[in-house]
This record gives C-alpha cells, structure tokens and sequence, in this order.
C-alpha cells in the first residue's frame, strides 16, 4: 500500500514539475538538456568529409625513435573507411635497421610487446614507394608496431593504436 502511494505521489510530482516548463509544453524541438543550446546535433572541431589517407607519422613517416602515441592523439578522430599509410625505407646497404608493421589481437600484447600472436601485415619492403596502406574497415581497437629486432622497436615506443569510429557528419 505504501510503497504503490509513493510510486503515485512521485509521478505526480514529476508530471507536475515537468509540464510546468514551458520548454516542455512547447513539445521536444524545444528541450534543452544544458549541453547543447543550439539544438544541433555535435561537430568535431576537426570536420572531415569522406575517408581520409593518413600518412603515419606524417611527415616523420614510419621510423625510430618517434612518438606514434602522441601522434595518434593529435591526429585523432580515426573513422572507419580511413586508410593508414605506412612509409618506411625497405632494407639496404644504407638502411641497416629496416621496419615492419604488425597488427596484435589484443591490448595485452600490444602493451608487451608480445610478438608470438601478432600478425605481419607489412614486411620490411612494403613501406617504399606510396608505402603500405592498411584500412580500417572494421569499428574495433587495432594495434600496430613495428617488430624488427625481436620487438625491441616495438618496446621503444615505435607502437601506437586506433579506434575508429563512425562518421556522423
């Protein structure tokens, strides 16, 4: 009995309070829910049309001794259909530390460094020329590295990760 007289007297109070607000009785084109006044839906400050191809490390391209995290972050939002584009030298007399990319299944391995279940999607002569260019055609975290040296590029910060998202513009 009591707990179905509450359930009443707070309905009544909600119902009360609520078609009190003008916004309310004007119908939902006009509420607002203190974040966005304007009634439009959210635009990145970074607006991108289409699929994008995003050169990895920009101008740095894919080598040692650069921060991809910090790329990553600045060159974030990543959306599906975009494609990355890995630019490194292949092997040479000159290039004697020569890259790869690899993709790991998982943030555990990503974060070792673990190799064993990673999968090579670049070999060390992909990345010449226009480069290596992978898509990201599926809404999931992909990890990448390079995994020369046993990993120890990848232990030295030569990883980063992504996750797409959709476009809603």
């Amino acid at each position: 009995m009591h707990e179905s007289l509450l359930s009443i007297t707070i309905f009544v109070t909600l119902f009360a309070f609520g078609s009190g607000n003008p916004n309310f009785q004007k119908g939902p084109q006009n509420w607002k829910f203190e974040f966005n006044y304007t009634n439009e839906p959210f635009r990145h400050p970074k607006p991108v049309q289409g699929s994008r191809r995003i050169i990895v490390g920009g101008s740095d391209n894919w080598r040692f001794g650069f921060n991809y995290t910090e790329w990553a972050r600045t060159n974030a939002p990543f959306f599906l259909n975009d494609t990355l584009v890995f630019k490194f030298d292949p092997p040479s007399d000159t290039n004697i530390h020569p890259h790869s990319v690899y993709l790991f299944p998982s943030l555990w391995s990503f974060l070792r460094c673990d190799l064993r279940w990673a999968k090579r999607v670049a070999n060390t002569s992909q990345g010449g020329g226009e480069g290596f260019e992978f898509v990201l055609n599926n809404w999931k975290p992909y990890y990448f590295a390079c995994g020369e040296s046993n990993g120890f590029h990848c232990q030295s910060g030569m990883k980063f990760f992504v996750m797409p998202t959709f476009r809603w513009y």
